[in-house]
């Protein structure tokens, strides 16, 4: 399975949008400066979150986007899904009931071993990313990035406070 650019971009923006004041609009173009984003494509991306409820959008000089739910309750299936739809990743063909050795479809009475796995692969995949919200991946963050991430948002025109000297980057950040 390939997903598109546009889940990392849409998740990553809805942990930024945490950082953001309550009730605060942040801007497409604030958004997509933070990541160096192309604003005219995270603009697609945005508005597909915003449709699924993910994101609520307003318009006028201080428009943006804001998180339409506590970050708890969004998790990164439904950004997924908010991006890519929710159909599943494997469809079956039936090809068994196809070609010379063709199994007639009265014996097919439910899904080959082949569509099975596949459709229980899918269902793991999904309760994976059904069980991590937005606020997790907001949590896993470092004060730093958090403090960075709230100083872009407040002015994206102003100096970013420094990251501290030692230390790495966390897995997730």
């Amino acid at each position: 399975m390939k997903l598109s650019q546009g889940v990392e971009w849409g998740v990553h923006c809805c942990v930024l949008l945490v950082q953001a004041p309550p009730g605060a609009a942040v801007r497409r173009s604030t958004l997509a400066g933070y990541y160096g984003l192309p604003e005219a494509y995270l603009a697609k991306h945005l508005k597909s979150l915003a449709a699924a409820g993910v994101l609520t959008a307003t318009s006028g000089p201080r428009g943006g986007f804001r998180l339409a739910r506590d970050p708890k309750d969004i998790t990164v299936l439904d950004v997924v899904e908010a991006v890519e739809g929710s159909a599943p990743a494997f469809v079956c063909g039936e090809i068994r009931q196809r070609g010379a050795c063709a199994i007639p479809p009265e014996r097919c009475t439910g899904p080959c071993g082949v569509a099975q796995v596949m459709y229980d692969a899918d269902r793991a995949w999904r309760e994976s990313l059904r069980a991590v919200t937005v606020a997790d991946l907001s949590g896993g963050l470092s004060g730093a990035v958090r403090s960075r991430g709230r100083a872009w948002l407040a002015d994206p025109t102003a100096p970013l406070p420094p990251f501290p000297q030692t230390g790495s980057v966390r897995k997730g950040q």
